[in-house]
């Protein structure tokens, strides 16, 4: 499973939806027959509210599946009018009302048709997703931003820390650069590193610095630790690839339009996991931590390793998939960790 992680990416909140309407979308198993086509789509006084109504409508009739960044037909319809009006993600309710041109309104409908025909996730259509608390550039070179490590960053990882010193933070897999740019800002006295085998990824990386002054982080290229040789880290937090070969072939079609190398991960989800906490004791000071993202692949390894004392956080919404490890627990079982991880090749 991918988790969407609408809740705990903390964008603004679509508040048009919430107050404007009453009445949600749920997503459907009934796929469109037809290609949506909406040039011909006439309204008499359209208002912002009545684009927003409309999109959710046509896109719970084409049973799309909203697994990035929002988790629902109205508040993919929200974003994607709002970003073609050029209005602010938090727009007062106040203006949902207000009528649009036909040039505005061409605009939103073929946002609409093309998330309805291509499949594309909302966040590559307006080149942006937010993750806490932040606005990043999003596009096909990095998955879309939306894991739950990002209510971990705004609590500053507490009590995970238990109030222990950092000074500098490793971001694996670090995609859009997201956690390690989020995690830099929450913690401006952290320096932090972010490291990724893919050259798309990181220049995407790069420009989120950029985009959001990132003083502190920086970014290499590196296969998990191989360009780390020699350097140490308090906290090291990943969301690397942890999507079966099973689930991957059948996931919906949104999810084709991300890189295939930062979902796969062999057949049961671990093949990376394994390897980063192999060789995290290594990399972290003597009381450092691990913390890693493997979702629905937890059963998996909890199975392989029932001996390993991992901590599973418990979010708002329940338990995601991440655990909690300290570096002592992982030197204590590095041997059947080694073991396992050889064993993928």
């Amino acid at each position: 499973m991918i988790p969407s992680a609408d809740r705990y990416n903390r964008r603004p909140s679509a508040s048009l939806v919430r107050t404007g309407l009453t009445a949600g979308c749920a997503h459907t198993d009934r796929m469109a027959t037809q290609r949506a086509d909406f040039a011909d789509t006439t309204f008499e006084q359209v208002s912002i509210i009545d684009l927003i109504r409309f999109g959710g409508s046509r896109f719970a009739e084409a049973g799309l599946t909203f697994g990035h960044s929002y988790d629902n037909a109205l508040d993919e319809a929200t974003q994607l009018v709002l970003h073609a009006l050029s209005m602010p993600h938090d727009l007062s309710p106040v203006y949902g009302a207000s009528r649009v041109s036909r040039e505005e309104k061409t605009r939103v409908l073929a946002l609409f048709e093309r998330r309805i025909n291509e499949r594309i996730p909302a966040a590559y259509l307006t080149g942006e997703a937010w993750f806490a608390g932040l606005s990043f550039k999003s596009d096909p070179r990095a998955l879309v931003p939306r894991s739950p490590i990002a209510e971990l960053i705004e609590n500053g990882f507490e009590p995970w820390l238990g109030g222990r010193e950092v000074s500098r933070a490793l971001d694996l897999c670090t995609g859009s650069g997201c956690i390690a740019i989020a995690t830099g800002h929450h913690h401006p006295d952290w320096e932090v590193v972010g490291i990724d085998i893919s050259d798309d990824a990181l220049a995407l990386a790069a420009e989120n610095k950029a985009r959001l002054h990132a003083s502190n982080v920086s970014f290499r290229k590196s296969d998990l630790f191989d360009g780390l040789q020699g350097e140490v880290f308090d906290l090291i937090v990943t969301n690397p690839p942890y999507v079966t070969h099973d689930e991957t072939d059948a996931l919906p079609a949104e999810y084709a339009h991300e890189p295939e190398l930062g979902l796969r991960a062999g057949d049961d989800g671990l093949d990376l996991a394994l390897r980063i906490m192999r060789d995290a004791p290594a990399h972290l000071s003597d009381d450092g931590l691990l913390i890693c993202e493997v979702g629905e692949a937890e059963h998996a390894l909890v199975a392989l390793l029932p001996e390993l004392p991992l901590a599973w956080v418990e979010f708002k919404v329940g338990q995601m998939g991440i655990f909690v490890v300290e570096r002592a627990d992982l030197v204590e079982h590095h041997a059947r960790i080694a073991e396992l991880a050889a064993s993928r090749g």
